[in-house]
């Protein structure tokens, strides 16, 4: 039977999600790859007990997270039960829905009809009689907003989420959303988005100003650039990277001389910081107190120990800050 480390609250930092009174780990752990219907049990379990051990609470899911769709809630489900059981009012668990889960005119984007039914199959799959975080995965054009904010609302109000967020909100869905969430008086706490040293965008957008500044919370994913932003790429392409295991989503062709040079640069940068590139490119994120938690993936528990082992130097002095941004434009 497993039994959590008992000084598991001693090894992380905690960050206040926006205005809410939800603490998040700095560190959260995505689901996303590597929790699929193609991977072992045995090393899952290993990577949630791994986290849980160094203080990750937060672990975070998606209704199509797979292969196949489902299988990742249906894999932590099993976890839950064998394992975390008497954890879960420890636990943050949140789970998306407004990406394509089944056929039919019912199963993607943002009505109604679609999240609640979504949210049910995900209780189901994990179960759970709620779950902590509710979002809506990505914005959808082609149904009213309103409609699509009053089904969050309505979820939070039947009890089956506890908080709602967005992903993949640019800064002004958000702050037409939000204007809706502030009527209702809904619980709206994050918006998770894509963001590191290699993509920029809430920045430029102003999301994460505005964020900062108006009490939204924001969680990124992909912090590490698929793994670019890792030592893996150091010397070109390895044979048992994701490049040419999954390809799905980290594409040969990102990898360009142009960007290996940025990589190792930035590896120099870590290594005098007594760092892994990886540990530095999770520090960066978080050195303005402006973003709430970056969420990891990983496909062994080594990765996580190595990835929580950024909170050790999380500062940036100012030079360091100037020469990671000249590298980067």
């Amino acid at each position: 039977m497993y039994v959590a480390d008992k000084s598991r609250y001693d090894k992380m930092k905690y960050n206040r999600c926006g205005n809410s009174g939800l603490l998040l780990p700095a560190v959260s752990l995505g689901l996303w790859h590597n929790f699929g219907s193609n991977a072992n049990l045995e090393n899952m379990t290993a990577m949630c007990r791994t986290a849980f051990d160094c203080g990750i609470t937060h672990f975070d899911l998606a209704n199509n997270y797979g292969p196949v769709p489902g299988a990742a809630e249906e894999n932590f489900g099993r976890i839950l039960k064998n394992d975390f059981a008497p954890y879960r009012d420890e636990l943050i668990i949140s789970t998306k829905a407004g990406y394509e889960m089944w056929d039919g005119p019912y199963g993607n984007n943002g009505s109604k009809k679609y999240l609640v039914a979504s949210l049910n199959q995900s209780l189901l799959r994990m179960g759970l009689e709620y779950v902590d975080i509710f979002y809506h995965h990505r914005p959808d054009p082609e149904t009213p907003l309103e409609e699509t904010a009053y089904a969050l609302d309505g979820i939070v109000k039947s009890g089956k989420a506890l908080y709602v967020g967005v992903s993949n909100y640019n800064k002004e869905q958000t702050v037409a959303i939000a204007a809706i969430f502030k009527k209702l008086g809904t619980p709206f706490i994050i918006n998770q988005r894509n963001y590191s040293m290699f993509n920029r965008a809430i920045e430029t957008d102003g999301l994460k100003d505005y964020a900062a500044k108006n009490g939204i919370g924001i969680i990124t994913y992909c912090p590490l650039a698929q793994g670019l932003l890792t030592d893996r790429y150091l010397s070109g392409i390895p044979a048992d990277s994701r490049i040419r295991t999954d390809g799905r989503f980290l594409k040969e062709s990102s990898v360009t001389e142009a960007t290996l040079k940025k990589v190792r640069a930035l590896n120099e940068i870590a290594e005098q910081r007594s760092q892994t590139l990886a540990q530095t490119a999770l520090a960066w994120i978080l050195r303005d107190n402006d973003i709430t938690s970056v969420l990891i993936g990983a496909s062994k528990p080594s990765q996580i120990l190595d990835n929580v082992g950024m909170l050790g130097n999380m500062t940036f002095t100012e030079s360091e800050r100037k020469r990671i941004d000249s590298i980067l434009t």
